[in-house]
């Protein structure tokens, strides 16, 4: 088990957690109001006040060490550790100032860990082939990291620089979240191997590779188009006019300007209907649209496991 010590201790119990995720997660903080946020993972949790609240789970606190164990279900020593390794040193004074302003954290990628096999069981179980598992490792475009044993999904720039990373848990606490500076503009995506004029856009990376497992498993090409997320729902402004598309899909748009057929897989729900139609109606002008939600269930992951289970295929 990890040691910490009284001083540890001491200095995370002072971070409150606006602080916290305006320094370190900007990407992860959601304005709600003047003054009360909520996070892009968890919508039903509230911060305001200096305290912040899970409604949907009926739990709060006040610190950031709380949210660290209450809801993203670190252990105590392993979330003092993580606040210490985000602000090391003598305990800090935050000022109100501080805590109004989000400041850009630099992007740094979680430290790798020596193999990826919880990675590669826990994508099994959700379905995912391992011909796209092995594509993914193999080009950098996932790995485990060292400390959590969460799944990094990878996204770069033209340069193969990376510049984003979503993470996602691969216990039973489903954590989900983003690297510190991480740009959403290079959100996780598989281009197409050849010139292709289609792109197919996803709320996240399983499903994105849900998708392609479904097309490996049905023998057509899944590299034949390229594929996109948008690191999770993308929320269009509530008056609607003054939306604009999400920023790795204009990014990606910008890249590959021979794209002329978009293909929408977003989920089945409110968020995922509005988001769709908030999408076709901003670009259906420039770009010919096509609305394709899932089947089965909430989200394409959920197309992938009925598949598999009317056909009688274990998910690995």
């Amino acid at each position: 088990m990890s040691y910490v010590n009284k001083e540890q201790i001491e200095r995370a119990k002072r971070l409150d957690l606006l602080t916290y995720l305006q320094m370190y997660e900007p990407a992860e903080l959601v304005r709600c109001s003047r003054n009360v946020y909520t996070t892009r993972t968890h919508d039903s949790l509230k911060i305001s006040n200096g305290k912040w609240y899970w409604w949907s789970r009926g739990i709060g606190g006040r610190s950031a060490l709380d949210y660290l164990i209450k809801v993203r279900g670190m252990s105590f020593p392993d979330a003092v550790l993580q606040i210490e390794g985000v602000h090391p040193g003598s305990a800090p004074a935050f000022s109100q100032s501080l805590q109004q302003r989000s400041s850009p954290a630099r992007f740094e990628l979680p430290e790798p860990n020596h193999t990826s096999h919880r990675v590669m069981a826990y994508l099994s179980k959700r379905g995912i082939h391992r011909t796209l598992i092995d594509y993914c490792l193999e080009t950098g475009r996932l790995y485990e990291s060292r400390r959590y044993h969460n799944a990094v999904f990878v996204g770069f720039d033209r340069e193969g620089t990376p510049r984003y990373a979503a993470i996602r848990g691969t216990t039973s606490t489903r954590y989900m979240g983003e690297a510190a500076g991480s740009d959403k503009r290079y959100s996780f995506s598989i281009p197409a191997s050849e010139n292709s004029t289609v792109l197919h856009l996803f709320e996240s990376a399983i499903d994105l590779l849900s998708y392609c497992t479904l097309e490996h498993l049905a023998g057509r090409d899944w590299r034949q188009a390229h594929k996109l997320s948008l690191a999770g729902i993308y929320r269009p402004r509530t008056n609607g006019e003054d939306s604009t598309p999400p920023s790795a899909l204009t990014h990606y748009l910008k890249c590959f300007p021979q794209v002329n057929r978009l293909v929408l897989h977003l989920d089945n729900d409110e968020p995922g209907r509005l988001a769709a139609a908030t999408i076709q109606r901003l670009l259906s002008p420039a770009l010919l649209i096509s609305d394709e939600p899932p089947k089965f269930g909430k989200d394409i992951n959920n197309d992938l496991m009925e598949f598999r289970r009317r056909r009688g295929e274990p998910s690995r």
